[in-house]
């Protein structure tokens, strides 16, 4: 793994920062969600995303991927989708007797998996192979998915009927669960504004495959301090203490390093070679949420995960880093 110099780190943040600048034009607000998209985006990983409709995640997706220069494709979750609707299927040829692979849409570099917690078991397994091991396997052969691969997926809070909650198995498989709030009245006067008058402006590409591949291989060599990995082990190891009567199970060592890595991408973004205690600060809630199951205690008294996590980064001191 080569080293990354300072020199490529900014050049790095000063090509997000116009990515950022693009995506803007068009969203108005979210910029949480969009800073947390790109940095998935460079870790390589995924992204559960709750939210009520009309929020602009399908748009938020859409605009990314142009900007990008990727390939998006989105895919309306319902009951009666079958892991041939998304992965695709073998076809026979009766005139020459032999089967044909007719890929799915998951083929696709950027995935929208529209309210996710309405397809069945079969689906969810189907996916799960695609967002774990990047590939899926069609009757006996196995097809690698196209780089740089990420799926996002969303969920609608406010409906339950004709819903499937996802197996932790499949949260765990996500970097980051994002809660995306309404827009504040500023926001959705200028919403109103842009969306009801002329023409959205047209988004200027500014990045390719291959860079996103580049820049996923520059955050890997961000510099990950011993004491920042005891820092997250100690955060990790917290979820689990058999003391933390509101918590059922705490997080896996998927959630370090969905943390690590998370922390990395966001220290490249800020133009720096080396990761901070903020980095990881900053992340804790988004990677972990979704893989603390909260104790029947701990539902009862009115808790959330985000509240458990909070007074747990209260309690686990962050290192003191010399010159950081």
């Amino acid at each position: 793994m080569s080293k990354l110099i300072e020199s490529q780190a900014q050049e790095t943040q000063a090509i997000l920062e116009r990515v950022l600048y693009e995506l803007k034009k068009i969203i108005v607000g979210q910029e949480h969600l969009l800073e947390r998209l790109i940095i998935a985006v460079i870790t390589g990983g995924h992204v559960l995303v709750e939210g009520a409709p009309g929020l602009a995640k399908t748009l938020t997706l859409k605009c990314l991927s142009q900007v990008m220069s990727v390939d998006f494709k989105r895919i309306q979750f319902t009951p009666d989708l079958l892991p041939s609707d998304l992965i695709g299927t073998r076809i026979y040829n009766p005139s020459s007797g032999t089967f044909s692979t007719e890929v799915g849409p998951v083929f696709a570099n950027f995935i929208l998996a529209d309210e996710i917690n309405r397809a069945p078991a079969k689906v969810q397994s189907a996916l799960l192979e695609a967002m774990q091991e990047h590939q899926v396997t069609i009757g006996r052969e196995t097809f690698p998915l196209n780089e740089p691969f990420m799926v996002m997926a969303t969920q609608n809070p406010i409906e339950s009927e004709g819903t499937f909650n996802l197996p932790e198995a499949q949260l765990d498989r996500f970097l980051f669960k994002l809660l995306i709030q309404y827009p504040s009245a500023e926001e959705e006067m200028v919403i109103i504004q842009r969306m009801s008058g002329e023409a959205l402006p047209e988004l200027e590409p500014l990045l390719d495959k291959d860079s996103i591949l580049t820049m996923q291989n520059q955050a890997h060599s961000v510099y990950l301090d011993p004491k920042l990995m005891q820092y997250i082990v100690d955060l990790i190891d917290a979820t689990r203490k058999p003391g933390q009567k509101n918590i059922l199970y705490g997080a896996s060592p998927r959630g370090s390093l969905a943390l690590a890595n998370a922390s990395k991408a966001m220290a490249l973004v800020n133009g720096r070679t080396y990761v901070t205690p903020s980095d990881i600060e900053k992340l804790v809630h988004d990677c972990l949420r979704h893989r603390v199951i909260l104790s029947y205690e701990g539902l009862a008294n009115g808790l959330t995960p985000d509240t458990l996590l909070s007074e747990i980064s209260a309690t686990v001191p962050a290192p003191t880093m010399t010159g950081v």
